[in-house]
């Protein structure tokens, strides 16, 4: 049996579980919120948040397992304090995500869903980052870093090594840690929902060319919802800049989004280390 939460825990819990479950007509819908909660506590489903949400929502630790092994935000051992996410589908891929994936998992000594011995870096292999119009990207604790190189990428996982402050190309002005991004998806606000550029410009592109083709080009380009700027300019934010001439390795892709991209050459392709199946990579 593993160790019970301190008193101050357990109450602060079981008040905030009180919240999440008063939201659903079942309770067992409650489920998923409460796994985020608990983990924003131990930094992981530990056991101990496993008997807790079975116990509040009457399900068996095997119910509640089942779920918490189901999707891959639950964590069942301790994560770094950060997760790294590169996307290595399709479009990433042939863009250069496979080769960021590798050179950090190099740089990093971990490989996927391995956390460095500091405990600051979880490492993963995504299948999708859901942003496919700034491929390569990577996000960080689910928050976007869009138009990613091998180089940037790397500056990217040092400056959290080195507890740097880091700003996503869109949403928040910086990256929460992994538990409080945790708590965030429990369903508790962290009064951070106006900051930053809710989306780019790339994705809004169609966007305005439908309303421009019916004829209602006069409302403001911005993200669809708050009129707020795109990303233009947010290239040079740290982790989402693109190689310039001055760095040693040249880019993957080039700058803006990915359908604005030259494609990419079969020199280039085979230039590149190829994912090798047979070593069971692919995920």
């Amino acid at each position: 049996m593993s160790e019970p939460y301190a008193p101050d825990v357990d109450a602060r819990l079981r008040a905030e579980a009180a919240q999440v479950i008063a939201r659903y007509p079942d309770p067992r819908s409650a489920l998923l919120p409460l796994l985020h909660l608990v983990q924003s506590a131990d930094g992981y489903v530990a056991p101990r948040g496993i008997a807790l949400c079975a116990e509040l929502l009457d399900l068996s630790r095997a119910e509640v397992s089942a779920v918490a092994t189901f999707y891959t935000q639950y964590k069942r051992h301790p994560n770094g304090e950060y997760t790294v996410g590169v996307c290595t589908n399709a479009l990433c891929a042939v863009l250069g995500g496979d080769l960021i994936y590798e050179r950090l998992s190099d740089h990093l000594g971990v490989g996927h869903d391995e956390t460095t011995p500091d405990g600051r870096i979880t490492l993963e292999r995504v299948e999708c980052n859901a942003a496919c119009d700034y491929a390569p990207v990577v996000m960080v604790n689910w928050e976007f870093f869009d138009n990613q190189t091998p180089a940037s990428a790397t500056a990217l996982v040092d400056a959290l090594a080195a507890g740097e402050a880091v700003a996503p190309t869109r949403g928040a002005a910086t990256v929460g840690t992994f538990r409080e991004i945790s708590h965030l998806l429990a369903g508790f606000e962290d009064g951070r929902v106006d900051e930053g550029v809710g989306a780019g410009e790339a994705s809004l592109r169609g966007l305005r060319l439908a309303r421009e083709a019916a004829g209602d080009g006069a409302r403001p380009a911005g993200d669809g919802q708050t009129g707020r700027p795109g990303t233009a300019d947010q290239q040079s934010q740290p982790g989402a800049a693109p190689l310039t001439a001055a760095d040693a390795e040249p880019p993957v892709g080039t700058a803006g989004s990915s359908a604005e991209r030259t494609p990419t050459t079969d020199a280039d392709v085979s230039a590149r280390p190829r994912q090798d199946e047979a070593k069971g990579n692919v995920q």
